[in-house]
């Protein structure tokens, strides 16, 4: 088996390693505890879907894996430590928290040595409060070989690091650590998600990265949709049935008609949930001709819960602690109704490819594909550090 060998984390529904696989990696283990998620891999495997094919799936806790079973050199440590601790709707008990992962996803770095290692989480990771835990997390995974020693709290095991760290000594296994805050609706995903990304390379590889820059922008929707109308064009909508300019982005649209009045921005327009949708029948009348995409009623609107809007990037879409937010996962229908999106539709809205299925009720598959990564943002991210790898391939 050749290519980019790496073993995923966390792996959920498989959206961070459906982009991955994209990308050029191949994922040689990849460890997912719960019953559901694992379903929906392995039943992709078994139905011989491309990038899943060769998957090799363990139905396993991450604190009790051994890594000495992967048996080979891997190139990438890759996935998503449990979002709960850190997520602006969860309870924010971080390092207190049980489901907090991330001593785990430096454990795997330690162990196996990878060249890279790419981890993702929610953007409430960022907050003031979470600050100091956050650079402990940074510092372990710089130094991961620096591991916490039994009855040592994580604070006297956040000192020792940084007494390590400002004493400017490099010494066995080091990483260069980044992470920025992205958007995915700036890469070409029609939804508006913000996800931290921490990326790490070898520091003696002597490798410069920075992360990939944005391929797609709201200013390019706004020229397509209200300057030269392209965007109503390519969805077949006839003029008399366009809807009008909202008032509030005027001075917007005419700011665009002042800078772009020779060419249209240079980037892609950010695609919307119109786009996304695209040759999907209605689940109301048709839902039985694409899988995963059975109608599910009693959406309701009520303040702060109003849907996506069918001409804008969706809403964040969400798996939620009990049950799924209705206004983040439904649809704002033009005549003012609004209807639950299905699996299918919100399995498109996260990029994943209309052949991969999802197992389990209506909410369990909502719950996987919330959690997910985006598929091709997964995707822009492991291009541009599989660009990057300047060792000779790990093969078998």
């Amino acid at each position: 088996m050749t290519g980019f060998k790496s073993v995923e984390l966390f792996t959920g529904a498989g959206g961070l390693a459906l982009g991955l696989e994209k990308a050029g990696w191949h994922h040689v283990a990849m460890v997912e505890l719960d019953k559901h998620a694992c379903a929906t891999l392995k039943t992709n495997k078994l139905r011989g879907h491309p990038l899943a094919a060769d998957w090799e799936i363990h139905a396993a806790d991450v604190r009790g894996f051994d890594y000495g079973a992967v048996n080979q050199k891997v190139d990438m440590v890759a996935g998503g430590p449990p979002c709960q601790p850190f997520s602006l709707g969860g309870k924010h008990q971080a390092y207190n928290d049980k489901r907090d992962m991330f001593g785990e996803a430096v454990r795997a770095v330690r162990e196996m040595k990878p060249k890279f290692f790419v981890f993702e989480n929610v953007k409430g990771l960022l907050r003031e409060s979470f600050a100091t835990y956050f650079n402990y997390v940074i510092l372990q995974l710089t130094y991961p070989e620096i591991s916490r020693r039994s009855c040592e709290g994580w604070k006297d095991h956040l000192g020792r690091l940084e007494r390590f760290h400002t004493g400017g000594r490099e010494s066995g296994l080091t990483y260069r650590v980044v992470y920025r805050l992205l958007n995915a609706a700036e890469y070409g995903v029609p939804q508006v998600r913000e996800r931290v990304f921490i990326v790490g390379f070898q520091a003696d590889l002597g490798r410069e990265w920075c992360f990939p820059t944005a391929t797609h922008s709201a200013e390019a929707l706004l020229w397509d949709q209200w300057v030269t109308g392209q965007y109503w064009e390519e969805h077949g909508v006839p003029k008399r049935e366009r809807p009008a300019a909202p008032p509030q982005l005027k001075k917007q649209i005419e700011r665009l008609r002042s800078s772009f009045r020779f060419s249209a921005p240079a980037k892609e327009r950010f695609r919307t949930v119109r786009d996304a949708l695209s040759g999907l029948p209605s689940p109301q009348t048709d839902s039985g001709a694409v899988a995963n995409h059975e109608y599910r009623n009693g959406a309701k609107r009520y303040p702060g819960h109003t849907g996506s809007p069918l001409d804008e990037p969706a809403k964040t879409i969400k798996a939620g602690n009990h049950g799924v937010p209705g206004g983040e996962n439904m649809l704002a229908l033009p005549d003012g109704n609004c209807r639950y999106y299905t699996v299918r539709e919100s399995a498109r809205i996260q990029t994943f490819p209309d052949d991969y299925l999802f197992c389990g009720s209506w909410t369990e598959s909502m719950r996987q594909i919330g959690n997910a990564v985006p598929v091709s943002l997964a995707e822009a991210v492991g291009e541009s550090i599989r660009a990057q790898n300047p060792l000779k391939l790990h093969v078998q």
